[in-house]
């Protein structure tokens, strides 16, 4: 059975997503739905993709209703490893927040910058994370988002 994991820097932790719900699962992609760990937000379910080559996870948040409270896109890095059948999302800090009213947000850039200046991750790893934020961000500003949302939209 796969496992996921997910990587954060800040803090830095490696967490099993062992209640996560993997949905599908290919080279491309690994779609999941979940429920939060604790009921401390607006939000308390959700589904995920993850597009392992493009190297974000776009997520969408919903409350009990099971309404929309808005769109969450990780930066990551993907590991797999073959031998235990898991894959190791490794959060690079930098998100971007799409609101119901289409409102876009860049959060957790002072993240990255203390992530480069205490060393936490390297020249190459800020320049990977800036590099697909931009890209999404274009993606986003150039109306091709739905795109990356339809493997999560009836999940």
């Amino acid at each position: 059975m796969t496992k996921l994991y997910r990587r954060r820097y800040i803090p830095d932790e490696k967490i099993l997503l062992k209640d996560d719900i993997i949905v599908t699962i290919d080279d491309e992609k690994v779609v999941t739905k979940w429920k939060v760990l604790s009921p401390v937000h607006p939000f308390t379910h959700g589904a995920s993709c993850y597009y392992l080559k493009e190297g974000f996870k776009v997520s969408k948040f919903l409350d009990d209703s099971g309404d929309l409270v808005y769109w969450y896109c990780d930066i990551i890095d993907t590991e797999y490893d073959e031998k235990e059948d898991s894959y190791t999302f490794n959060d690079l800090l930098i998100d971007v927040i799409i609101e119901k009213d289409g409102t876009v947000k860049v959060v957790d850039l002072d993240e990255i910058a203390e992530a480069l200046e205490n060393d936490i991750l390297d020249k190459a790893a800020v320049i990977k994370a800036v590099n697909r934020a931009s890209r999404l961000l274009d993606i986003i500003y150039s109306n091709k988002f739905d795109r990356y949302k339809r493997p999560i939209e009836k999940v």
